[in-house]
C-alpha cells in the first residue's frame, strides 16, 4: 500500500512557499544583526539612528510574537500584543515627524531678500535714482566749496 498525501489547495501551498521565504529572509537578516556586537553598533550611530534601531527590533520582536500567536491559534487581537504595536508605532512616528523636520527646507532670509528684490527690479526705478543722485552731485558742486587755511 501506499502512503496517502493529504491533498490540500494550491493557492495554500502557494502562501506557505511564500510564508517560508519570509520567514527565512527575517532569520538572515536576524543572524547579522545577532552576529554584530551592539555596544559596537550604538556608538557608530547617531542617537535618532539609535532610536530608530532600538525600535524597528522591538518591532520586528512583537510581529514575531503575533504571528506566533497566530500559528498556535490564538487571536492577536484579543491578545495585549496589539496594544504594544500600536505604542510603539506612535513611537516610530515621533521619529519620522523628527527626521521629516530635520529634512525640511530652512529659509534662508537673505537670499529671499534677493530674489524678490530681483524679482520686483523695474529699470525705471534705477534711472529715477540714477538721474536723482546726479542732480544732488551737480547740485552739491554749484556751490562754492570753501578753501581750508593751511596749516603750518
Amino acid at each position: 500500500m501506499e502512503a496517502t498525501t493529504e491533498e490540500y489547495p494550491q493557492e495554500i501551498d502557494e502562501q506557505l512557499t511564500t510564508f517560508n521565504s519570509s520567514v527565512n529572509a527575517v532569520k538572515a537578516m536576524l543572524e547579522k544583526l545577532m552576529s554584530m556586537s551592539t555596544n559596537d553598533l550604538m556608538q557608530k550611530l547617531d542617537p535618532l539612528d539609535q532610536a530608530k534601531l532600538d525600535l524597528m527590533s522591538v518591532y520586528t520582536l512583537n510581529s514575531l510574537f503575533w504571528m506566533y500567536l497566530v500559528t498556535q491559534g490564538i487571536n492577536p487581537r484579543e491578545h495585549g500584543i496589539k496594544q504594544e504595536l500600536e505604542r510603539i508605532r506612535t513611537y516610530m512616528n515621533r521619529v519620522k515627524e523628527i527626521t521629516d523636520k530635520k529634512k525640511a527646507t530652512r529659509l534662508d532670509k537673505g537670499a529671499a531678500s534677493r530674489f524678490l528684490r530681483n524679482a520686483l527690479y523695474d529699470p525705471e526705478d534705477k534711472e529715477i535714482k540714477k538721474a536723482a543722485s546726479k542732480k544732488a552731485a551737480d547740485t552739491a558742486s554749484e556751490v562754492p566749496r570753501r578753501k581750508r587755511p593751511k596749516q603750518s
